[in-house]
């Protein structure tokens, strides 16, 4: 299943994602935030920003949520984030990887090793859990815009290593850093993206349990209650 990886993605398809829209929201306005912060504030020209304006687009967020965010970047407000990966293992020896947006890693990083430890997990160095996953982009659009055979051509001209089609939708995998050069060129064929964003996808997948899966769940679903945390990536299937 394309994705299991990705909490966002098992999240979403378990109707949950409306209910948690306001920190949602709150999530993607910060990396709004530092991505116009960083770089500039023209999305045409600041791929990052781009990017996750788009991501902001795809979860609903208003367009006046999305300009404050961008004028937020413009303010003197002290703040400083950056962009921190955890590894880790939560229960059943499932492996993690959590990417954070914060401006306290102290504090985040506490949070996290509590939620670990309260579900059964522990919180690892760099490199406990990495080596388990590959690092990639992936690029989402519908099966409506092109068929197969044209999907996969696009794919390969574009510098994708791969083109999965399902009933639904077509997804392009590529090396995460040619990853804003194959979407940019996929952009000028294809102008309504269901999803495209830098994920680790795991490279064996654990088979849990029912009752396995809905106690993994919980320790998600209490991560993801942290505003510091942006995504969560697990090698179990749900």
């Amino acid at each position: 299943m394309a994705g299991h990886s990705h909490w966002a993605g098992i999240k979403h398809k378990k109707g949950r994602q409306d209910k948690q829209r306001s920190k949602l929201f709150s999530k993607l306005s910060r990396e709004i935030t530092v991505a116009a912060k960083l770089g500039d504030k023209d999305p045409d020209i600041n791929p990052r920003l781009r990017s996750a304006i788009q991501a902001a687009k795809q979860s609903n967020m208003p367009k006046e949520n999305i300009n404050r965010a961008i004028s937020k970047s413009e303010a003197n407000s002290g703040e400083n984030y950056e962009n921190l990966r955890y590894e880790g293992f939560g229960a059943f020896n499932t492996a993690l990887i959590i990417e954070t947006l914060t401006d306290n890693k102290n504090r985040t990083a506490s949070t996290i090793r509590t939620i670990l430890q309260k579900n059964g997990g522990r919180l690892g160095e760099n490199g406990s859990t990495s080596h388990l996953f590959f690092n990639c982009g992936v690029i989402r659009f519908d099966n409506k815009d092109l068929n197969n055979d044209v999907a996969l051509e696009l794919a390969i001209n574009s510098g994708a290593n791969e083109c999965e089609s399902s009933n639904n939708h077509h997804e392009i995998i590529c090396e995460m850093k040619e990853f804003y050069k194959v979407k940019n060129s996929i952009e000028k064929k294809i102008s309504n993206l269901i999803y495209s964003g830098i994920e680790w996808r795991a490279r064996d997948i654990l088979k849990l349990s029912k009752e396995q899966k809905e106690k993994v769940i919980i320790m998600l679903e209490s991560l993801d209650e942290i505003d510091d945390i942006q995504n969560i990536f697990i090698n179990c299937e749900f």
